[in-house]
């Protein structure tokens, strides 16, 4: 695949990833508003809505599996570059390699069982009991699609990698 290809690809990947990030935004200001009418309403009339924690706790899930991979494509997530600062270029090159590799082949792994898992729950009929009752498999449903948006997103990093400089990288150091 060529390389103005690749740009092209990962062009419209980040337009997804940050549409993901912005439903994850809006996620965040509709749990926000719930929970502060619940608790508004519990003061005022002490009856509020007995289901807005957990819906607030299925939404930080939410948000934490849609900005997963915008978080990967920005350099913020969790990332130990105080090694990668003190290395020569190169070797803190080949370690973004390998870094990049691991993650590569730690998603794929999670693809398939994550697809496993909900599989499994969907054919038993699991289903999960709160406040609010539906079936388990609909929690699980977004770990294989994260799964897959951050394999994807390791294959652009290391494309990146191959095709820039032979450094470590740049984005969100966080030390120099």
């Amino acid at each position: 695949m060529g390389c103005s290809s690749m740009k092209t690809l990962s062009g419209a990947y980040e337009r997804l990833l940050n549409g993901l990030a912005a439903l994850a935004a809006l996620t965040l200001l509709g749990a926000v508003l719930l929970v502060t009418a619940d608790i508004i309403l519990r003061n005022l009339t002490r009856v509020g809505f007995p289901w807005a924690n957990e819906v607030s706790e299925y939404a930080l899930f939410g948000i934490t599996v849609l900005t997963a991979p915008w978080l990967l494509r920005r350099g913020q997530h969790i990332r130990l570059d105080l090694l990668l600062v003190a290395l020569p270029a190169r070797l803190a090159w080949l370690i973004e390699i390998v870094a990049d590799l691991i993650g590569f082949a730690t998603c794929v792994v999670l693809v398939r069982y994550s697809l496993i898992m909900t599989w499994d729950s969907a054919r038993l009929g699991s289903i999960t009991i709160k406040n609010l009752v539906f079936p388990e498999w609909w929690t699980l449903a977004p770990l294989p699609v994260c799964f897959i948006l951050l394999a994807i997103e390791f294959v652009f990093r290391f494309h990146r990698l191959l095709t820039g400089e032979k450094g470590r990288r740049r984005e969100a150091t966080s030390v120099a």
